[in-house]
């Protein structure tokens, strides 16, 4: 599994009690524990959890969580709906015996579901495709197949296989596909939700070196993505990612907070991250 690539999601000054949320539901870790980022360990995959301006979560990005039982799907769903709105109810569907879709206190939202997995991975993103970018996620998956290496197109399931009426039977109902290694769902949605991708849930791509720096923000900003401030650039569906050097992380980290300020001031004023800039700060 790539532990390079993982999500990030925003919240408004309580990303740590979300994180005590989360690592007791889901028997969790928090592995890294600052006043603005947080990353956790679920299932042994990384999410970051980062503390930042207010931005609604909605589901066009939900979170899959395959389960083994139907005793571990109602645990999930129990502790979830506390203070949680359920989007599906929790009950037996065409695809999955248990399954249900939820809302939870903080405004993430959890598909959980009875089957088998696709891959290595217990937790899975789910990119849903409305609006503009309805009937768009096979060529999304060929899009982000064609940026990253090691990536594949898997299973792909067509609402005229046995989806919902009203839907394009064209339509993605259900599909996979890897990224550099890490598993992602995907979705065509025709109904006029009041969401779409926004900065709320992010994805991450921690990068070796400049060269790759720049591979991955040029391939993800191209064809009418736009380029955003600290890292940030949206594809041409809207989605947000991040795109940052490992050794930008470094010296974030350094215990001299005099130099992990000048850092991070040189970070906000760049678009795609310079990492012989960010060494110049540091060393200034």
């Amino acid at each position: 599994m790539n532990n390079n690539i993982f999500p990030c999601i925003l919240f408004d000054g309580n990303a740590r009690k979300s994180a005590d949320f989360y690592c007791e539901i889901f028997n969790g870790k928090i592995t890294v524990d600052t006043q603005v980022v947080i990353n956790i360990e679920l299932f042994g995959q990384k999410i970051m959890l980062l503390n930042g301006p207010p931005q609604e979560k909605n589901p066009s990005v939900s979170f899959m969580v395959i389960c083994d039982t139907e005793d571990e799907v109602q645990k999930y769903w129990d502790r979830l709906s506390e203070g949680g709105t359920a989007l599906m109810d929790l009950g037996s569907y065409p695809w999955s015996k248990k399954y249900g879709w939820i809302r939870d206190r903080y405004g993430v939202t959890w598909q959980l579901f009875l089957g088998e997995k696709a891959s290595d991975q217990k937790l899975v993103p789910t990119l849903m495709f409305i609006h503009q970018n309805n009937g768009k996620a096979v060529e999304a998956m060929e899009f982000y197949t064609k940026v990253f290496p090691d990536s594949a197109i898997g299973n792909i399931s067509k609402y005229k296989d046995g989806g919902e009426s009203g839907e394009d039977p064209e339509n993605v109902m259900h599909a996979h596909f890897t990224i550099d290694g890490y598993s992602l769902f995907c979705m065509d949605n025709s109904y006029d939700h009041a969401f779409d991708f926004n900065e709320g849930i992010s994805m991450v791509v921690m990068t070796d070196g400049q060269e790759e720096t720049d591979y991955f923000w040029n391939g993800l900003s191209s064809e009418g993505g736009s380029e955003q401030v600290c890292g940030w650039v949206k594809d041409k569906y809207g989605l947000s990612w991040q795109i940052f050097p490992k050794q930008s992380m470094q010296l974030i980290n350094d215990p001299d907070q005099e130099k992990v300020g000048k850092v991070l001031q040189a970070i906000m004023k760049m678009k795609n991250i310079i990492i012989k800039d960010l060494e110049e700060a540091y060393n200034s």
